[in-house]
């Protein structure tokens, strides 16, 4: 019997585990926000600022890595001449950089 007693206040510290798992949850999102979240939001607005400033006349590098000078643009399109009398049509999103930014300043999709 004394062991039935001496085992019934055990749910004592429950509170104080709980309180510090839940500060330690949120250190970890904090973290995680700024470690990841945030500088992606960065690159992207970054990149979405570069697609909106293609104009006619720039040479720009695709994704698959062909490289041209953009001669029409549409809402969600461009037209490419990669050479003499060839012209691609490519969606705005699969341009990887401008040719003439430096490495630094632009976008990395891979990050």
């Amino acid at each position: 019997m004394l062991n039935l007693i001496a085992m019934a206040p055990q749910g004592q510290n429950a509170g104080g585990g709980i309180a510090s798992t839940l500060i330690m949850f949120a250190a970890i999102i904090a973290i995680f926000y700024f470690l990841i979240i945030r500088p992606q939001q960065k690159r992207q607005k970054e990149r979405q600022k570069m697609l909106d400033s293609i104009q006619k006349g720039d040479k720009v590098i695709t994704i698959g890595g062909v490289h041209g000078t953009v001669v029409g643009m549409d809402e969600k399109t461009v037209l490419i001449q990669i050479a003499d009398n060839v012209k691609v049509k490519f969606e705005k999103s699969a341009i990887s950089t401008k040719a003439g930014q430096s490495e630094s300043s632009a976008p990395k999709l891979g990050e």
